[in-house]
């Protein structure tokens, strides 16, 4: 079995806002295949919506209140579709990085 698709990396998001490509670009239609987040000093939390600030809620990752641990999660399977956007609400953190295809 072929990888399906090539995995590319957004621009880090530093507040709430739609995820780009490298090239500053919005991502549209994609599936989330990890995520990699950088914590501030305390707990926060990113939510990923399809669509935009109103859109529906995908998923919310909650952090650990240390910048010094940060998170790197894999999505199983295909990982987590986005048919419109990717867009994240974020609440104290440092960045956030999504890997999609």
């Amino acid at each position: 079995m072929g990888m399906q698709t090539d995995v590319l990396a957004s621009q880090p998001l530093t507040a709430d806002g739609q995820f780009t490509n490298q090239a500053s670009v919005a991502l549209s239609r994609t599936r989330v295949k990890a995520v990699y987040i950088v914590p501030s000093g305390t707990a926060g939390s990113v939510v990923f919506k399809d669509g935009g600030t109103s859109g529906t809620t995908v998923m919310t990752l909650n952090t650990v209140a240390s910048a010094e641990q940060p998170t790197y999660l894999i999505f199983p399977g295909e990982g987590l579709l986005f048919t419109t956007a990717v867009y994240g609400d974020v609440t104290s953190i440092g960045s956030v990085t999504i890997f999609y295809g």
